[in-house]
């Protein structure tokens, strides 16, 4: 499989993990040092553990779930054993009780995993920045 497919793939594999509350899986893409910048957000979140406690807080707090998540738009430019993968993003959430939309355009940045030829080819990644879509532009 060539690089661009296997991002494309990791990718997808995030979204869907995202968008069926899978925390071990969608977290599992994500490497240890991963970074998270969310317009959201005070500030990033510095590590993985960070999202992952905040994630826990919300969903023990407010009720956090997310309902579906569509990824369009993907596009993906490699720079060696780095990628940059960029896609627009719609998607539904549930907190206190509250169902909630949301247009947002997505930057997540994965780095090829090499430790072992098993893991030749995987992505895992490192940063993701989400930012809310322009208004005025139309949805997906």
């Amino acid at each position: 499989m060539h690089a661009c497919d296997q991002v494309l793939h990791a990718a997808a594999e995030l979204v869907a993990a995202f968008a069926r509350n899978d925390r071990e899986a969608y977290f599992g893409a994500f490497s240890a040092d991963a970074s998270f910048v969310f317009y959201t957000l005070d500030q990033p979140l510095l590590s993985r553990d960070a999202y992952q406690a905040l994630w826990d807080r919300w969903r023990a707090e407010d009720g956090f779930e997310v309902l579906s998540c569509t990824s369009s738009n993907a596009f993906v430019s490699l720079q060696g054993d780095v990628a940059i993968f960029i896609h627009d993003v719609a998607t539904e959430l549930r907190m206190q009780g509250e169902q909630h939309f949301s247009q947002e355009r997505e930057t997540i940045v994965f780095r090829r995993q090499a430790s072992s030829l098993e893991q030749q080819g995987l992505w895992l990644a490192c940063h993701e920045h989400l930012s809310a879509m322009p208004e005025g532009l139309p949805p997906p």
